[in-house]
């Protein structure tokens, strides 16, 4: 009975019935870093909360995405001569599928803290789709692991190297394609990959230097009102998009360029970061037409925002974790500060939210648990074996799933 009960729901929702085993993109279900997992270990070490720990050859900062009992993430040799997709069994952590997707003849020089495997991938039921920028795009049958399309001609000159992930809605693979000599947003059929529409930055980049051209981005999907926007952060703008046609509905523009983090969004007001030097998180307003830089913007801060960390929002607080390691609390309202902490040295990752408690985790795998109150308060410092920590964990049912630089971890309560 427990079980109609559930599938009928799930079929008067339109969501899934697995809602707790899937992590399908990066930063989680809705793309805000929250689980709605009621339970994760607090504590745990290289001895202890481990379930299993899974060697993956190469290199890559891609995030795990999970449908459930399948983890996928993607890897790449030192050179970039070689991209992979990897299946790795959540139960068992053995390696189901170890596929060579592309080869790539000459690669770009990327940043020494970047990858060749850094965009993370999206999945759903039978199908997970794996990007690596400029190299190319691909659909695999999560079954067999077979590639059922590719795209490698979306291209552009990244300069430093891929960090846009993408977005799964409706029928549509949406991703950003911000690079020094291109900049547009994208959307494909996911079922074949063709083109459904590309719509080029409505910015005047003349005068603009090729290196501030580019950004690292990965679009967000919110509702306001009875309209569902495609919200993209790029250089020098960010755009609301309607997500059938491609067609701009608004813009915020500044001087900001290697973007990197995902905005956040809830009840009409996106919360996003503005530049990478210098970093700024803005309040916007989502319900305007065309340009609105000098009417939506409900306030701004720059005091400690994170360069690559994407903003987590609870309640009516903002928490964000700056690259050099301190946390700050704002007012979601009025961006004012409630309180700012050190928390430990570098962070690439972005936070996430689950069970009452924000994990935050560092580039040397060091996690930090607190209490996301207005009082700052540490529960918890747990570490791992050390390694390079850049991609942001996923959570499913009551597991956390860690990619390390050279390891993927299943840590339980």
């Amino acid at each position: 009975m427990r079980f109609v009960i559930l599938t009928l729901a799930a079929l008067a929702t339109g969501s899934t019935l697995y809602a707790g085993d899937t992590w399908p993109q990066f930063r989680g279900p809705d793309a805000n870093g929250y689980s709605d997992a009621k339970k994760l270990p607090l504590v745990w070490s290289a001895d202890k909360g481990v379930v299993w720990k899974t060697p993956i050859h190469d290199r890559g900062w891609s995030s795990p995405v999970v449908w459930k009992d399948q983890i996928w993430l993607t890897t790449a040799t030192a050179d970039g001569k070689k991209l992979y997709a990897l299946c790795v069994n959540r139960d068992s952590g053995k390696v189901v599928h170890d596929i060579h997707v592309f080869d790539v003849e000459k690669p770009e020089k990327i940043a020494a803290m970047n990858s060749y495997a850094s965009p993370t991938g999206a999945i759903e039921e039978g199908r997970v789709y794996v990007h690596f920028g400029t190299y190319g795009t691909a659909c695999l049958d999560t079954a067999n692991g077979k590639i059922l399309w590719t795209r490698r001609d979306l291209n552009c000159d990244h300069h430093e190297g891929a960090g846009s992930s993408v977005t799964l809605v409706d029928n549509l693979l949406v991703f950003n394609v911000d690079g020094r000599d291109v900049q547009y947003v994208v959307a494909l059929e996911k079922a074949t990959g063709k083109t459904v529409w590309k719509t080029d930055r409505s910015v005047n980049f003349n005068n603009v230097t090729p290196d501030l051209r580019k950004c690292y981005s990965t679009p967000i999907v919110a509702k306001n009102g009875d309209q569902r926007q495609l919200i993209s952060v790029g250089p020098r703008a960010t755009m609301g998009y309607d997500i059938p046609t491609g067609k701009e509905i608004w813009k915020v523009t500044y001087g900001g360029w290697s973007i990197a983090p995902r905005p956040v969004y809830r009840d009409g007001i996106l919360y996003m970061i503005s530049a990478y030097i210098n970093p700024e998180l803005w309040a916007v307003r989502t319900d305007g037409k065309g340009d609105v830089t000098s009417t939506h913007i409900l306030w701004k801060n720059g005091k400690g925002m994170p360069s690559r960390p994407s903003p987590i929002l609870v309640g009516d607080l903002l928490f964000v974790v700056s690259s050099e390691g301190f946390v700050s609390c704002l007012e979601a309202k009025t961006g004012e500060l409630v309180w700012k902490e050190r928390l430990g040295s570098k962070f690439s990752a972005s936070p996430i939210h689950v069970a009452g408690r924000i994990y935050f985790f560092d580039e040397s795998s060091v996690t930090r648990v607190i209490e996301p109150g207005r009082q700052f308060e540490l529960l918890a410092t747990n570490k791992l074996d050390g390694e390079e920590m850049m991609a942001t964990p996923a959570v499913v049912g009551n597991s956390l799933i860690v990619r390390t630089g050279k390891h993927l971890y299943r840590i339980d309560p």
